[in-house]
């Protein structure tokens, strides 16, 4: 797309959206649900408002993804949780289906579902879409995902891999999003980024029709100072900001032998009043009841703030990359070194070994990376010995995945 049609387009959209009022922002029908909002209020909850649509919701929600357990997520949905996060990219759609499965007799008031779909032909080492990123194809992908869920609508729908500004004003998958809010398929639309974050976040408050934006954001994150200025903006423009990846890892080390304080961790993520909810994996009953102790007790502890080393100027180990992209043009080989070490962090930080082989292979690594080099030429500014990790992680690719299933 040509720089000077992004901006035509963009100046065209804010002005439609200056001139309207506020109200027309909300669906018709639907302010009046979240007034009322939810079956079940807890009083001692922290609630906040996701920007212009108008929805309270806890400032913690749930993400789904790595649960298998439809009793954990009914109990969620009982103690007061109320968004539930999942993906098309979770188990090939088979969370959605779990999802869907708990939902179905429950009133339609009384949950809130987000998810998102894998767009075709995505450049993840560049941030970028390509021509296979089709309008159609995203269509018939939220289609698929609101069959699975048995859902008419959801109530928000995320572009995923939303990285460079390039990629957020592509002009098919644009033309998508505002497609399915028109036709009533999703109540609001967002993007959800975890790499050149700070870009993507401005470039979708600039085009003046996503609502929201889920981004990755935890006390590891380098670029805060660049982050919160991002989400500043677009806070002052009207979005609604979820945070995801807000356990950084969930341990310093590959052996689990020394967990992040997760409490402690969520907990300096809400400090923050721009981060409108956040979305922490639930995979036990023990999680779900911790991350709801922490909307009754959000302040952090100074053996909390120790745990987190806030006081370290460096930190550097740990699993959790920042997918700052900065290795790729180091590395001679131009390996996709952030999505491997994505991959890496599922495998070892989640324990989901069929997301790490699924995200591994998006890599599109023909043989084994680094075996040829001898010496690794990448200065990674988290600390990380490349190489060792990548012939770690590599050995996914030996791993059928029916054998992850």
């Amino acid at each position: 797309m040509k720089t000077g049609n992004q901006f035509n387009r963009r100046n065209f959209i804010k002005k439609s959206v200056q001139t309207a009022a506020f109200a027309s922002m909300i669906p018709a029908g639907f302010k009046k649900s979240t007034e009322n909002t939810y079956v079940i209020k807890k009083d001692d909850f922290i609630y906040r408002t996701l920007g212009r649509t108008g929805i309270k919701i806890p400032v913690i929600s749930m993400g789904a993804g790595d649960t298998d357990n439809p009793n954990l997520i009914k109990a969620a949905l009982n103690e007061g949780i109320v968004l539930l996060a999942t993906s098309a990219y979770y188990g090939n759609g088979a969370n959605e289906q779990l999802i869907g499965s708990v939902i179905k007799d429950r009133t339609r008031d009384s949950f809130l579902v987000m998810t998102s779909a894998m767009p075709a032909g995505v450049n993840f080492k560049e941030g970028l879409f390509t021509s296979e990123s089709t309008t159609e194809h995203y269509l018939k992908k939220l289609d698929e995902s609101l069959e699975r869920l048995n859902l008419d609508y959801v109530d928000i729908f995320l572009l995923p891999f939303a990285a460079k500004r390039e990629s957020v004003f592509f002009e098919p998958l644009l033309k998508a999003m505002e497609t399915a809010k028109k036709q009533g398929k999703a109540k609001f639309i967002g993007v959800a980024t975890h790499s050149w974050e700070p870009e993507a976040i401005t470039a979708a408050a600039e085009t003046g029709i996503y609502d929201v934006a889920m981004t990755a954001y935890n006390f590891r994150k380098t670029n805060l100072t660049e982050l919160d200025t991002a989400i500043d903006k677009a806070v002052d423009a009207g979005m609604g900001i979820i945070a995801m990846k807000t356990m950084a890892g969930n341990y310093w080390d590959k052996e689990k032998t020394q967990p992040i304080n997760a409490k402690a961790s969520l907990k300096w993520v809400i400090k923050n009043e721009n981060i409108h909810t956040t979305v922490p994996g639930f995979t036990t009953f023990d999680q779900l009841t911790a991350n709801i102790s922490i909307m009754k007790e959000p302040d952090l502890t100074e053996q909390e703030k120790s745990d987190l080393k806030l006081a370290q100027k460096t930190n550097r180990h740990g699993i959790y990359c920042q997918q700052c992209g900065q290795c790729i043009g180091q590395c001679p080989e131009n390996i996709d070194i952030p999505t491997i070490m994505r991959s890496y962090m599922y495998a070892y930080g989640y324990g989901n070994l069929r997301q790490a082989k699924k995200t591994y292979e998006l890599a599109e690594t023909g043989s084994v990376p680094c075996t040829d080099c001898k010496t690794c030429y990448v200065d990674c500014k988290m600390g990380f010995d490349i190489r060792s990790k990548m012939l770690d992680i590599s050995r996914l690719k030996e791993i059928p995945g029916d054998m992850l299933v």
